[in-house]
């Protein structure tokens, strides 16, 4: 028996004998494995073209410009670095991150409106504190200072009372600077 070319041909199982046996495209002498290639090439070329023509490649990002970290060294960690680019994260030692967090701490409180999830966050911040100046890790000392969770909620229900009372003002004001209906208009809603 001659040899034969076994890139042009592909194993069909014999349902009855259940071995595999190998066949060629009787028109094409190709395997149909290959031809099934070539027609899905065929048709992926066909959908690209038409979608050109429908315009759908015009306007997409980047359109014009080079391609980012094309042929610079390969960084295993570009994903990460992208990822912390696009999703703005912060990696910062320790001792900077809640020096961070103590400056932003208040903004973050005030978002809060129950007395118990305030002291909740007071205590796991004055935790989180604690614990960083244990650690031995090095990089810049903590000096956040903790806080009194006491002064902090009054400070707190004062800066609410203010911010509600703001709220009441303007509101009077803007109710004022409204022109008023008469009052048949008012009931019926027009």
């Amino acid at each position: 028996m001659p040899e034969q070319d076994r890139s042009e041909e592909f194993e069909v199982a014999d349902p009855q004998t259940g071995r595999r046996e190998a066949e060629r495209d009787a028109r094409t002498s190709r395997s149909a494995a290959a031809a099934r290639i070539a027609q899905q090439a065929t048709w992926v070329d066909l959908q690209v073209r038409q979608a050109m023509e429908r315009g759908e490649f015009d306007d997409l990002p980047g359109a014009g410009k080079p391609i980012e970290g094309l042929g610079a060294e390969h960084d295993p960690d570009w994903w990460v670095k992208k990822l912390v680019e696009r999703e703005n994260i912060a990696i910062l030692p320790p001792a900077l991150a809640l020096r961070k967090e103590d400056a932003e701490l208040e903004a973050r409180l005030d978002r809060i409106t129950a007395e118990a999830e305030l002291r909740r966050q007071l205590d796991d911040f004055n935790r989180r504190v604690v614990e960083a100046r244990r650690q031995l890790q090095g990089g810049p000392p903590v000096v956040t200072p903790t806080r009194d969770v006491d002064a902090e909620v009054a400070a707190w229900r004062d800066r609410r009372t203010a911010r509600i009372e703001a709220q009441r003002v303007a509101r009077a004001a803007a109710d004022e600077a409204a022109p008023q209906r008469p009052w048949w208009r008012r009931l019926t809603g027009r």
